[in-house]
């Protein structure tokens, strides 16, 4: 005979006491969590403020680290799968007060710096302004691991992944900033993905409190009356956050599809065009009916509008593509210099 394998041990639960402590500001101890929440944030939107504008990954990444948005926003999932509505209403009132923080401080550290933060001359900006699917996918999956580690003990150590991987005070920065430099759009464009991070974690985390069934564990047991009308508020609230966030989401993804095609398409027909008259195709940028490209080099401009026929072989309009001409000449020193 051979011995049976050994089980392999349950992964060990936190208990709701635990999780309430560690996301929601109650109890003894709320003052204290509530100073260090206010102390954390401002250092953390300063930190990520400053990183934006001076387009440093490496400074934006450790505000993300100090940030403690997380905590408010768990702290509403947990308090609505629990219905308590006190804990809810107070991790809703720290987000909101929060990101308007970390919004003002943004603003606050525009209106400090010399030149305008856009997308532009930005690239921790345009990172953050026009956010796709593929940002909500990214957060779906940081939501789930970021709830399985409040649930289960023995992943807790993955939440400092979690918190670089969410985005939660720069986009905040972003918003502010680019409000300072007169650019609303962009603005727009950076809440939205904070919107989509917030509602993935929210989202991501009643789905997977509802799993391990941290539901049933409320105190004091929650008549089934009342856990049924719950569930069904919040499969309504869980489906207008989708639609708020998928359908913009979903115009920004179409759009940059369209923006890529195009540029490619006039890029092609671009370097067909210049192709042995001394000039060459810099860089094609824009999109959305108003492409540029850039050209460098020397010699006779090529003719415009064997470039304008191409365009429309291939189904774009000349109107919509501008060309510039960026001339090169070459100067050699000491050529007829005496010596």
């Amino acid at each position: 005979m051979t011995d049976a394998a050994p089980l392999k041990p349950k992964p060990q639960l936190n208990d709701i006491v635990y999780m309430r402590d560690a996301v929601l500001f109650e109890g003894p101890q709320a003052p204290h969590k509530i100073s260090r929440f206010w102390i954390l944030l401002i250092l953390a939107s300063i930190i990520a403020a400053a990183g934006v504008v001076a387009d440093s990954t490496a400074t934006v990444i450790g505000a993300m680290i100090v940030a403690p948005l997380m905590l408010p926003i768990q702290g509403t999932m947990l308090a609505t799968v629990l219905g308590d509505r006190s804990g809810l209403f107070r991790s809703l009132f720290l987000l909101v007060a929060g990101a308007g923080t970390a919004i003002g401080i943004g603003f606050v550290v525009g209106l400090l710096t010399v030149t305008d933060v856009t997308a532009a001359t930005n690239s921790q900006v345009a990172g953050r302004v026009s956010p796709g699917l593929i940002d909500l996918l990214a957060a779906l999956a940081t939501g789930v691991v970021g709830s399985i580690a409040l649930v289960r003990r023995d992943i807790a150590d993955a939440l400092p992944g979690v918190a670089i991987a969410i985005s939660l005070v720069p986009p905040l920065s972003v918003v502010g900033l680019t409000l300072e430099s007169g650019v609303p759009d962009e603005s727009l464009g950076a809440m939205l993905l904070f919107l989509t991070n917030v509602a993935a974690i929210i989202g991501t985390g009643i789905v997977v409190m509802a799993v391990y069934g941290a539901g049933r564990l409320a105190t004091p047991p929650r008549d089934p009356a009342v856990l049924g009308r719950s569930r069904r508020n919040t499969a309504i609230v869980l489906s207008l956050m989708a639609i708020v966030v998928v359908v913009p989401l979903t115009v920004t993804t179409v759009q940059r599809v369209q923006d890529f095609t195009d540029q490619t398409t006039v890029n092609a027909a671009a370097e067909q065009w210049v192709d042995g008259t001394g000039w060459s195709v810099v860089g094609v940028t824009g999109g959305s009916g108003a492409v540029t490209v850039e050209l460098e080099g020397s010699g006779d401009d090529p003719d415009p509008s064997t470039f304008a026929d191409a365009l429309r072989a291939q189904g774009v309009d000349p109107a919509e593509v501008e060309v510039k001409f960026v001339p090169t000449h070459t100067v050699e020193l000491g050529v007829g210099s005496g010596e």
